[in-house]
């Protein structure tokens, strides 16, 4: 049986949480009933440590001190070499034996593990660097997809992209990989990207992957149009989304590192400058929509003000939703740190992050950037703010709905948004009956100067921004099929296919879109 377990809980549930890319060393502890009524249907018998088995590699259950100190070791290797969550279940009884109480057998012997940390860097052999340097020095125009296994790896990502004349292109966990000012980025990528990024996996012929296994690799360049080479310290990952020809296995510092001395300075910089040219326009295109003094007031108004607001070393902790998709205009400088729920599209998941990021590192700000269907399923949190005084600016936009499933229902499958209502909610007030200071946040005008009072806070606050439900959260990153489907749905009754059709044709957004310009006469009708 002992075996049996073992098995049960290594392999497949290893291979479960590879499946759905959870890649965060987390411990997890949780109770159990007490220790000798576990299994006999007593108050609160649930056996969470197999409960969680399939999605942490390690969980068990700790069945005394002694145990307890072996137990909690090597959670913490399997969590830090893994890069995924371990779980510890006590008996309630359990947690407060003492030494004396436990009885220690022969096998356990004292001081038989170390404690030393063994920090390692995973390179591939010296071949293989030289073949994905004959790789990408073969191509004319490479595209660099960075994810989350890119950070730490930032700047010598960007002498890689130096080298190549390569513009770097992030996944959505890769946003902090480099700042969204370092002149090699184009943003992000996906239905919520930018056009840049789509401009480059469309005219590449190389295509570098670090760190990354993005869910919406359907906007990656297509099979067999560019000569792909990928870093990943996960073997299983290598071609998984892109049949590369060349894979490196390594942590991606230190393979960018080696790799660098093998790549031939490209002179032809045309590629990088037109991607650099369409990045600056797609900007300009987000200063021009924040400019907006209607009301609601556009979110781009929001992203647009906080970003110049935001302190050097602010982490930003983001949610699911449109807010995600606004959350990627926000301008991260260098030394910002950013994060959010990623493949699991985690709806709540910013306050709490955020909360764990102040604790984690009570010297930097923290901003929980957030939607109002998001903040609406942890309104307890802000009142953790108030008690523990964790000074967490919580920005919220506020718009009734659950945004993002409008568009999606419409632009993904061609239906009349249905079930997307949201119950207003008064977040400022809710959030000063928990002792916050608060705003709530109406006029345009006003944005600038409530951010920088934000952020002048020495405690928690929250800003409630309210925001127009029907602003697109893509338009100039949207493929023809996606433009196709709206006009589909505003054909089949749309109930807000006027606004939502105003705001998406609106002609610099159209003019940055050829899928929009595709369809313009069928979603102009709607206006």
């Amino acid at each position: 049986m002992r075996g049996h377990r073992r098995s049960r809980r290594g392999a497949p549930a290893q291979r479960a949480v590879r499946r759905t890319g959870r890649r965060s060393p987390v411990i997890a502890v949780t109770g159990l009933s007490y220790h000798d009524t576990i299994g006999s249907h007593f108050l609160q018998d649930l056996p969470s440590d197999r409960l969680l088995e399939g999605a942490c590699p390690f969980s068990e259950r700790v069945m005394g001190p002694a145990h307890a100190i072996t137990a909690t070791d090597l959670a913490v290797r399997s969590a830090l070499m893994n890069r995924t969550p371990s779980h510890l279940a006590i008996p309630i009884d359990v947690q407060s034996w003492t030494m004396e109480q436990d009885t220690v057998s022969d096998k356990n012997v004292p001081g038989h593990a170390s404690l030393a940390a063994q920090p390692f860097t995973v390179v591939p052999p010296l071949e293989q660097i030289r073949r994905a340097a004959a790789v990408l020095n073969a191509c004319r125009k490479v595209a660099i997809c960075a994810g989350a296994g890119a950070r730490g790896a930032g700047e010598t990502l960007e002498r890689v992209a130096e080298a190549l004349g390569a513009p770097i292109v992030k996944a959505g966990l890769g946003k902090d990989c480099v700042p969204d000012d370092s002149p090699y980025t184009t943003g992000g990528m996906g239905l919520i990207g930018t056009r840049a990024s789509h401009e480059a996996f469309e005219d590449c012929d190389g295509f570098l992957i670090v760190g990354s296994s993005t869910p919406y690799y359907d906007f990656w360049p297509e099979p067999g149009q560019a000569r792909g080479v990928q870093i990943d310290l996960n073997a299983d990952r290598i071609g998984m989304r892109y049949p590369v020809e060349v894979g490196l296995v390594g942590h991606a510092e230190g393979v960018l590192d080696a790799l660098l001395p093998h790549l031939e300075h490209k002179a032809d910089r045309s590629f990088l400058e037109r991607a650099q040219r369409t990045y600056r326009d797609w900007w300009r295109l987000v200063g021009e929509q924040a400019a907006s003094s209607g009301t609601p007031m556009r979110p781009q108004v929001v992203t647009w003000e906080l970003s110049k607001a935001l302190p050097d070393d602010a982490i930003i902790t983001g949610d699911a939703g449109t807010v995600t998709a606004w959350g990627g205009r926000l301008m991260l400088r260098r030394g910002m740190s950013y994060s959010f729920s990623g493949t699991l599209c985690t709806m709540g998941a910013a306050l709490p992050y955020a909360i764990g990021a102040q604790i984690a590192h009570p010297d930097r700000p923290v901003i929980a950037f957030t939607g109002d269907g998001s903040l609406s399923m942890g309104l307890g949190e802000l009142a953790t703010l108030a008690q523990y005084d964790l000074p967490v600016k919580v920005v919220v936009l506020r718009n009734d709905s659950l945004a993002l499933e409008v568009w999606e229902q419409t632009a993904l499958l061609g239906n009349p948004q249905h079930g997307c209502e949201l119950h207003p909610v008064d977040f400022a007030s809710v959030a000063r009956a928990c002792g916050l200071n608060a705003v709530r946040l109406l006029d345009p005008a006003d944005a600038a100067d409530v951010f920088q009072q934000a952020m002048a806070e020495p405690g928690p606050c929250l800003v409630e921004a309210v925001t127009d439900p029907y602003e697109a959260p893509f338009g100039e990153s949207l493929k023809p099929a996606h433009a196709e489907h709206i006009a589909e749905a505003f054909g089949k009754g749309e109930k807000a296919a006027g606004p939502m059709a105003r705001n998406l044709m609106q002609e610099p957004r159209v003019a940055m879109s050829p899928a929009l310009q595709q369809h313009r006469d069928a979603l102009n009708r709607y206006r």
